[in-house]
């Protein structure tokens, strides 16, 4: 990476880089990690933890050419990190479930920002990134949310939200306000959420599964319709109802 960014002899484009638009990149890579362990593809897995560790590379060696930090200084604070974070390993606290754990780092992570003078906000909510994905996002504050109390006790408490809420949106369909209805999908979406939360289930995992299932269930059909001479846009959504039957008990089966 040196090479690449070094004026003159390095790679022009590397050069244009900056930690700004080399982002997008970072998530992308992240992203790919995920797909692969979705895919159970360990080939790819150990293909994609490279691209990622290529994008930290990268913000490293700009961090270096500022004089910020470099690589090795990455290395050392992420390390003494989990030191500080995991005093029921490296020192002497007590804490060996997973939940004490949970709550141990939770309250470590808390002091270090006073200590850093990060905590500027002292709500219960304060501290998870905008830029993270929205279910992420949601998932996270109603972690901590519900680490003050603000939460249900029965996963079935979440479901009648959710029936709650998808009432609301055929209410305004039944009134006409589109507009209104899309609002109320957001706090659908939310409770849906919720309900995984509840669940322990992660609702990232959860809709890559079912956008990968969707995928395999939707070739299926198009290859019972090829089969028939057919495309999607030949045949009726009667049809593709009917085939997306078949090919749903075919995996069940």
């Amino acid at each position: 990476m040196a090479a690449l960014r070094t004026p003159g002899a390095g790679c022009p484009w590397d050069l244009e880089q900056s930690f700004r638009t080399i982002a997008p990149y970072t998530l992308e890579e992240a992203y790919e990690v995920a797909d692969a362990i979705v895919r159970d593809d360990l080939a790819g897995l150990k293909d994609e933890l490279g691209d990622l560790l290529l994008q930290i590379v990268f913000h490293a060696r700009m961090a270096q050419e500022q004089g910020a930090f470099d690589f090795a200084d990455v290395v050392e604070t992420i390390t003494a990190k989990l030191i500080r974070r995991h005093p029921h390993v490296f020192a002497d606290a007590d804490g060996k479930t997973a939940k004490a754990v949970e709550g141990l780092w939770e309250r470590i992570k808390a002091q270090e920002k006073i200590g850093n003078g990060e905590e500027t906000q002292s709500g219960a909510l304060s501290g998870v990134p905008v830029a993270l994905p929205a279910l992420t996002r949601a998932l996270k504050l109603q972690g901590k949310a519900g680490r003050v109390g603000f939460d249900w006790n029965d996963p079935r408490a979440v479901l009648a939200k959710i029936r709650e809420e998808a009432d609301e949106i055929e209410a305004e369909l039944d009134r006409g306000h589109d507009t209104s209805a899309a609002a109320e999908v957001g706090d659908l979406l939310f409770a849906v959420v919720n309900l995984a939360r509840h669940l322990r289930a992660d609702p990232e995992g959860l809709l890559r599964e079912t956008n990968v299932k969707f995928e395999r269930r939707f070739a299926a059909i198009e290859r019972a319709l090829a089969a028939r001479g057919k495309t999607p846009k030949d045949a009726s959504l009667a049809e593709m109802d009917a085939l997306w039957d078949e090919a749903k008990a075919a995996e069940k089966s």
